[in-house]
């Protein structure tokens, strides 16, 4: 007659256990919340704030500067990387920020088609820091500091000397894709500051860089935007 009431009452105590290992375990990775930039994987270990991402051109790419959107006069590199730090990496879905401290491009990697052009001495990236946004839905934005324009200053060599190009934009906007952990920008467009009638007159960008990794993470593994 005990049996019933017995068993009852271990069920009870059972379950009363259960609950209270529940309660002390940690969350899962499910139930955490996780931030817009992780590494690993989506949902994977998240990026910290100081952390350093790098990226380079994505294989088999060049970077282009193109005297308009469907044309193909004007310089090309096949080499070019990007420096930025990570300030903020909130909760997803959100907008995590960076600081891009460097972007360069290689002289010996870049090439001119531009008539009476003979080479590319120089092309530097100005007024950086520059600040990065990176949006859970891929959206990228690269922004000057205030009162500050993003400028690229490209030294060619001509039949009549050096000449300087002084190219300019408010900002510029790109693609994250996790697929190969890459930041596409397609035409973005600069306009001419200052440089000789050489000089063309618009610059239109496109570049891909992949993957982007974490340098703060053992191994620099790739960036995934969630």
């Amino acid at each position: 007659m005990r049996t019933r009431p017995a068993l009852a009452l271990a069920a009870a105590a059972t379950a009363a256990a259960l609950s209270l290992l529940q309660a002390a375990a940690p969350a899962s990775a499910t139930d955490a919340d996780v931030p817009v930039l992780t590494t690993v994987g989506l949902g994977g270990t998240p990026v910290a704030p100081g952390d350093v991402l790098n990226a380079s051109l994505a294989t088999g790419t060049t970077a282009t500067l193109h005297s308009s959107a469907t044309g193909t006069s004007g310089v090309t590199c096949s080499q070019s990387t990007f420096v930025a730090t990570v300030t903020d990496n909130p909760v997803a879905p959100g907008t995590a920020t960076e600081s891009v401290t460097a972007h360069t491009f290689p002289s010996a990697s870049c090439t001119s088609n531009v008539a009476g052009v003979l080479g590319v001495t120089s092309i530097t990236v100005n007024n950086l820091p520059y600040t990065s946004a990176v949006a859970s839905d891929g959206l990228v934005t690269v922004a000057p500091a205030d009162g500050s324009t993003i400028q690229t200053t490209v030294v060619l060599r001509t039949l009549l000397g050096s000449i300087s190009c002084v190219y300019r934009a408010a900002g510029l906007t790109g693609t994250a894709d996790n697929t190969d952990n890459s930041i596409t920008f397609t035409d973005q467009q600069f306009t001419k500051a200052s440089g000789s009638s050489l000089c063309f007159a618009n610059g239109f960008f496109t570049a891909k860089y992949a993957p982007v990794t974490d340098s703060g993470q053992d191994g620099g593994p790739s960036v995934f935007v969630n």
